[in-house]
């Protein structure tokens, strides 16, 4: 039996809130509702302009949080302070710029090493597990491996995008990343444009898959089928026999 870790993130719950100010819905109650019904994970991506996760959102969710915390995010210094004050489970470093409206693409490791390198450093030394945000790109793994990091997160945007038409063709290239990350001894997660219609294929193919988190997918599936029942039904695309 293989399983693999759902991580939840919720920052589409904080935009809810944040539309009509208040608390409702109730981020806290939400997250802590995840982990209840079956996830093994929180994960949140607080930005510089606030319009979902806010900082103090990260704070009130360490507090509660009793499976993993993940925070990923740009490495600014107002992010790397939240981080070191925080302590997660885990951090995984994405190259987003400020405005960004959602992650676009991983880190070009090889030109970005020194700086990623300094950054594992400095989580490992609060006892941080790091993840790094690459492309399906063995190269891009390659040098990821040298940061020190613990795992590389997958950036799956064009493996859920052309899944639909070529389910090997969408795949190839995240295999062969998977592959290298073993081959390094690297951790491997994986999220992005992640759902009930592409999870379970991508679940079977790549070797060594320790996480995935999602948000999106999940929390507008949770419109329609509700929390609990969505969970549950992520959780069986994650377990292969």
């Amino acid at each position: 039996m293989k399983t693999t870790r759902l991580s939840v993130n919720v920052n589409k719950i904080a935009t809810l809130r944040n539309a009509r100010g208040g608390n409702m819905p109730d981020l806290l109650k939400v997250a802590a509702d995840c982990e209840k019904f079956g996830a093994e994970g929180i994960t949140v991506h607080p930005r510089p302009d606030g319009r979902h996760i806010r900082y103090e959102d990260v704070y009130n969710l360490k507090k509660q949080v009793r499976t993993e915390f993940n925070i990923e995010g740009y490495p600014s210094d107002s992010f790397n302070e939240l981080v070191h004050n925080v302590v997660p489970t885990q951090v995984t470093l994405v190259p987003d710029a400020p405005d960004a409206l959602t992650s676009n693409a991983g880190w070009n490791t090889k030109e970005n090493l020194d700086l990623l390198r300094r950054l594992v450093d400095g989580y490992h030394r609060d006892g941080i597990r790091v993840s790094i945000f690459v492309d399906a790109d063995v190269e891009m793994v390659k040098y990821a491996a040298q940061t020190g990091t613990d795992r590389i997160e997958l950036y799956t945007e064009s493996y859920a995008r052309n899944y639909p038409s070529d389910h090997e063709g969408a795949i190839r290239d995240f295999v062969a990343a998977a592959q290298e990350a073993q081959r390094q001894g690297l951790g491997l997660n994986a999220g992005h444009d992640l759902s009930l219609v592409n999870l379970n294929y991508f679940a079977k193919n790549i070797p060594n898959l320790l996480e995935v988190s999602i948000g999106h997918a999940l929390i507008c599936d949770a419109l329609y089928l509700g929390l609990e029942n969505t969970i549950h039904q992520y959780l069986e695309q994650l377990t292969i026999e």
